[in-house]
């Protein structure tokens, strides 16, 4: 018999959802009628871009994202492709660049003027031709700056580098051609040294980008997968798909492992695509199913049972697709948490729904927003290419605090001191010789003075666990630098408390498994 809690305690067990009301929704926007499985929808804290209606070629609406009510039916659009629309993309390190693909087989760089739009934009700032085919997916790198990934129905990925000056590229920096059919969906770890690919012939792969090998290829026949997702730093994948009986389903893999799923639940039995998203501050998954208006959440835990349903949002406007805000565009004073913007062809509605944790304190809510991925790249393309990784600068959505350089390193525990040799020098009343004290107290001085050393060598850089090194840097000077450092140890902090948490159920663990050993032995 192990202990156990009985309730599993989350902060985000009464997460709710909350539909804009009608003044903050974007009405009368002419949304695509096009039947590929995309999100149609992307969205930054500055704009909102939607793929559009219209004959002769393909377009979309950059909007201002607080330009909201009824749009005039005259706006302007971009409008350079010669054929459908059917991906757009926000650079995650500038508002201001947006990319599409479209069925021309061609991918267009866009720069979105920061004033308000007078006119249609037909000329891109790049034009990326090298599919032979239409280009279903495009995706930026998670942490590098201008590298831009394409996949096509001519079954391949290619690599792009927009640091070139060249407005027409044509020679890609890679290209990926270890499938067999065309390719449904691509997500990137957090580095972005992995990329796991879903494909039509019903596949997972684990493929190693810069490299072009296939790492691990999954081939479960009771699971056709539609779309793939990493679970953050969890070192799993989630994907969602059709079960051998046309239901709906969701399946949860082990990144070294993709033979058998860890995890397969059925959801209904509708036949609309299911798009995943996950937030890896949160460790929430979200699920939103197309041709339906419901959007279901679960808790994500490294341990069994991995999956913890959460919450159903249930609406009778059906999405044809979705957008997604980043966490850096949150209104954190309400504790919002993620936020969707839902698209409605049949009331050519785009409707914001925003994910609330309900507190009553209208002041910033630590717990519930750690450090997240910020505005600003980690790595430039050439560094990526050359074999680097390295993961996102993370800020904090406090207001008026700034970027933080990575993750909090920890120092590696220390290893537990050997007790025989300070037992041997006790008297036979377990006394120490008041010799002995001395010596042993000197002996605790040495190793505390050798531990410091090999810690701190003196020929090397020392990191400390908040990431500041009072030797190699000087001291906050301004207020924005301190805040800084007080958020690392905030953070540090949180970290320790939940590391302090798991060895106390640990403890709680071994101390009843020891009772019930001791019952038993004393019952023979």
């Amino acid at each position: 018999m192990s202990w156990h809690p009985q309730y599993r305690s989350s902060k985000f067990r009464h997460v709710y959802g909350k539909a804009a009301s009608k003044e903050k929704c974007y009405d009368c926007v002419p949304i695509t009628h096009s039947v590929h499985d995309n999100h149609f929808c992307a969205v930054n804290p500055h704009f909102i871009a939607v793929v559009t209606e219209c004959a002769g070629g393909g377009a979309f609406l950059v909007i201002p994202i607080h330009q909201t009510g009824k749009l005039d039916p005259h706006y302007p659009r971009i409008c350079g492709h010669k054929g459908n629309v059917l991906d757009i993309k926000w650079n995650p390190f500038n508002d201001f660049v947006i990319a599409s693909c479209s069925e021309d087989a061609t991918v267009k760089i866009w720069d979105i003027p920061k004033h308000l739009l007078t006119r249609n934009i037909t000329s891109p700032k790049k034009e990326l031709l090298g599919h032979a085919r239409r280009v279903g997916l495009i995706e930026w790198h998670p942490t590098a700056e201008n590298i831009l990934f394409s996949s096509g129905y001519d079954y391949k990925i290619m690599i792009w580098n927009l640091d070139s000056r060249e407005a027409v590229l044509s020679n890609p920096v890679k290209i990926l051609d270890a499938h067999k059919d065309v390719i449904l969906s691509m997500s990137f770890n957090t580095d972005g040294s992995l990329l796991a690919t879903a494909c039509r012939d019903r596949k997972i792969r684990l493929i190693d980008p810069r490299a072009g090998t296939v790492l691990r290829e999954a081939n479960y026949k009771s699971h056709r997968v539609n779309k793939v997702l990493f679970l953050g730093n969890m070192k799993k994948l989630l994907s969602t798909g059709t079960s051998r009986w046309n239901n709906r389903q969701i399946a949860l893999w082990d990144q070294n492992d993709l033979s058998v799923p860890l995890l397969e639940e059925d959801l209904d039995g509708s036949s609309g695509l299911l798009f995943p998203f996950y937030d890896s501050d949160t460790h929430m998954l979200y699920v939103v199913g197309k041709g339906d208006g419901n959007i279901r959440y679960y808790e994500i835990s490294p341990e069994k049972p991995y999956l913890n349903y959460l919450m159903e949002y249930r609406s009778h406007l059906p999405q044809k697709g979705i957008g997604m805000m980043p966490k850096r565009g949150l209104e954190v004073s309400a504790c919002e948490i993620f936020r969707f913007y839902k698209l409605v062809p049949t009331k050519s509605l785009i409707e914001p729904i925003s994910m609330i944790v309900p507190r009553r304190s209208e002041s910033y809510q630590e717990d519930i927003y750690p450090l997240t991925t910020g505005a600003q790249p980690a790595l430039t393309a050439q560094e990526w290419l050359n074999g680097i990784n390295k993961g996102p600068l993370l800020v904090s959505l406090r207001p008026g605090s700034g970027a933080v350089n990575s993750l909090p390193q920890f120092l590696e525990p220390e290893p537990l001191l050997r007790t025989t040799d300070l037992t041997q020098q006790q008297g036979p009343a377990g006394r120490t010789p008041p010799g002995a004290m001395q010596k042993k107290s000197e002996i605790q001085d040495s190793r505390d003075q050798l531990k410091v050393e090999e810690r701190f060598p003196k020929n090397k850089q020392m990191h400390l666990s908040n990431g500041f090194d009072i030797f190699e840097c000087p001291p906050p000077k301004t207020e924005n630098e301190l805040l800084q450092v007080f958020y690392r140890q905030q953070e540090e902090i949180r970290r320790l408390r939940e590391l302090v948490n798991q060895r106390d159920v640990q403890i709680k663990q071994l101390e009843l498994e020891l009772r019930n050993l001791h019952t038993d032995t004393g019952r023979y």
